[in-house]
């Protein structure tokens, strides 16, 4: 089966880029989605916030969702449920399997890869302590509560304060389970700003920054959860130990792309983020492989992985019709305080209106400014009021300012003035 593009994975970074795609000129298309319903990771976020930026009103994340799957419908865009992608190869072809139709070699003249990411998980940080039954990540007790119907606990000590951490501290509380701690091992929240306000503070919920969980206590389930304060190198202090009274630990310890499939093609990673490595079209390493969403790098809000997918589509819509420039590139580098950048290259000859670069800061500033040079050349600067590693930051370069460049390009933190 051959098709013009292929997208693997039907979450909200894969239905934006195909309709967009379909919306340029690309009529046969195929979405690969492993679950049984497509809309990804939003279909278990049923709290609200999405869609300020996209749609300018608040919806819930199904909400948000059944607003791209009710677009994605109304195309002629194919769509395979319950199909798990095995390989893909350089030269395009998708492999997948599903119950229905066995095994599928597919063929494409695109790829774009939106798979998204996955949980960090307590073998990964190598907590301490006994193997008892209450330990969950917090994306897993949020699809047993607000999916599958059931409760994961009811006193609750909750590991790493990231947006699905805090909005699950509200969640369980709201549920009836008594939340008695959420606890960070840095000085500061990785989560966003609101979610701090209205699912902790809200609900008298105590944050302790600069702990960390030293032991885990129990013999089937869990019993007690011991924290201890860290110091700057991030080891526990002896002596500052708390201990809780539980019968569930929740980890929000990090997300990571989800990218074996991507590795195994050849496409290169950015160390940097877990991520891939991508152009200003949003193509990877591998002629005709695109690339966006939570795959490339760990976003915050679902709009900003809308209004990346869309240039995927449009981009591998121009590739598909050989409209794509790939002559010249000059490199994106992080510098001081920034910790990487998306995308990591650029052909300014590509660029046809303006070319928005994501990024994260290595802390909290405040009154600095995001400045962009190439070589020693001051191409453009941006005063930020306040920035935060939990936030992602955002510059746009005009046609204008990328006309300017002719070296590589260098953001860097600075100060304000």
């Amino acid at each position: 089966m051959s098709y013009e593009l292929i997208v693997v994975g039907g979450g909200p970074a894969g239905l934006a880029a195909a309709y967009e795609a379909y919306n340029n000129g690309i009529k046969k298309i195929l979405i690969l989605e492993r679950d049984n319903e497509l809309g990804g990771i939003l279909n278990q976020c049923i709290h609200n916030g999405f869609g300020l930026h996209t749609f300018k009103e608040e919806l819930t994340g199904p909400e948000y969702a059944s607003r791209f799957i009710d677009m994605v419908k109304d195309t002629d865009i194919e769509v395979k449920l319950n199909t798990m992608v095995l390989e893909i190869s350089k030269d395009k072809k998708v492999y997948a399997i599903n119950s229905e139709e066995g095994y599928m070699e597919l063929e494409a003249k695109a790829v774009i890869l939106s798979m998204g990411c996955r949980e960090r998980t307590r073998g990964a940080i190598n907590i301490p302590g006994d193997r008892p039954a209450g330990v969950f990540s917090a994306g897993a007790a949020q699809r047993y509560i607000n999916v599958e119907g059931y409760m994961p606990g009811k006193e609750v000590v909750i590991l790493g304060s990231g947006d699905i951490g805090l909005i699950m501290a509200r969640r369980m509380t709201l549920e009836g389970a008594k939340v008695k701690a959420v606890v960070e091992l840095c000085p500061y929240s990785n989560g966003l700003n609101r979610n701090i306000v209205q699912c902790l503070n809200d609900y008298d919920i105590p944050l302790y920054l600069s702990h960390t969980v030293t032991d885990i206590v129990g013999k089937d389930r869990v019993e007690k959860v011991v924290i201890a304060k860290v110091g700057e190198d991030r080891k526990p202090i002896k002596g500052t130990e708390i201990e809780f009274e539980a019968d569930t630990l929740l980890l929000s310890v990090g997300l990571i792309p989800e990218n074996d499939i991507s590795f195994n093609a050849g496409i290169e990673p950015d160390r940097r983020t877990n991520g891939l490595m991508v152009s200003e079209s949003m193509e990877t390493s591998v002629d005709g492989i695109f690339a966006c969403g939570n795959v490339v790098h760990v976003h915050d809000l679902v709009d900003f992985v809308t209004e990346e997918s869309k240039r995927t589509g449009i981009s591998a819509a121009r590739y598909i019709k050989n409209e794509l420039k790939k002559d010249k590139y000059v490199n994106i580098k992080n510098g001081q305080n920034v910790n990487y950048t998306v995308p990591q290259r650029l052909n300014k000859e590509d660029v046809q209106d303006k070319l928005t670069i994501f990024m994260r800061v290595n802390n909290i500033y405040h009154d600095k400014a995001l400045v962009v040079r190439s070589g020693d050349e001051v191409v453009a600067r941006f005063k930020r009021a306040h920035l935060a590693p939990s936030e992602m930051e955002k510059v746009v370069l005009s046609k204008v300012l990328l006309d300017k460049i002719n070296n590589d390009i260098t953001i860097s933190l600075e100060d304000g003035e």
